[in-house]
C-alpha cells in the first residue's frame, strides 16, 4: 500500500543519547513500538516546537498557532494522521528511505549516517513522541 501522503520530515543535526532500537518493518510500516513506553503527543510537538532535532517545521506546515510557521519545501502535515496508520508514520520518521529511494529526507533513527554513525538522530522515544504528535493531525 503506497502512502496517501509523503512526509519528507527535515530534521536537523541533533544526535540522540540512545542506541538504535531493533524494529521490523511490516509491508508499509513499523507495526511494533520502539519502547514499551508510550508515545506522549505533546512531547512530539514540543521536540517540533524547538526546532532542533525534530525539525519538521523546516520543510513542512503545519496549520498550528502554537507551532512557529514551516517551509514549504513538503507538503503540509496537517491531515497527516487521518491518512497514514501509526505503523506508517513510524516508518516514515525512523527511515524514509524505505518508502521513496530518491527522497532528501535523512533517516532519524539508524546508524551509518554522517559522521556519528553510532548514534541515531533521535531516540527511540523521541521517534514515539512525534509518531504521538503527528498521528493527532487530523484535518480540520
Amino acid at each position: 500500500m503506497k502512502h496517501a501522503l509523503g512526509i519528507a520530515l527535515a530534521l536537523g543535526c541533533g544526535v540522540a543519547s540512545a542506541q538504535v532500537a531493533d524494529y521490523k518493518v511490516e509491508g508499509d510500516g513499523i507495526p511494533k513500538p520502539l519502547t514499551a513506553t508510550p508515545g506522549n503527543a505533546a512531547r512530539g510537538k514540543a521536540l517540533l516546537a524547538r526546532r532542533e532535532a525534530a525539525n519538521c517545521l523546516t520543510c513542512h506546515t503545519i496549520n498550528d498557532k502554537d507551532l512557529t510557521p514551516g517551509g514549504k519545501r513538503g507538503p503540509a502535515l496537517d491531515g497527516v494522521g487521518a491518512q497514514l496508520t501509526a505503523s506508517q508514520l513510524r516508518l516514515s520518521v525512523v527511515d524514509y528511505s524505505r518508502i521513496s529511494r530518491s527522497t532528501d529526507m535523512p533517516s532519524f533513527h539508524k546508524t551509518g549516517r554522517g559522521t556519528d554513525k553510532d548514534m541515531p538522530v533521535l531516540s527511540a522515544q523521541e521517534i514515539e513522541d512525534v509518531v504521538a504528535f503527528l498521528a493527532t493531525l487530523r484535518y480540520r
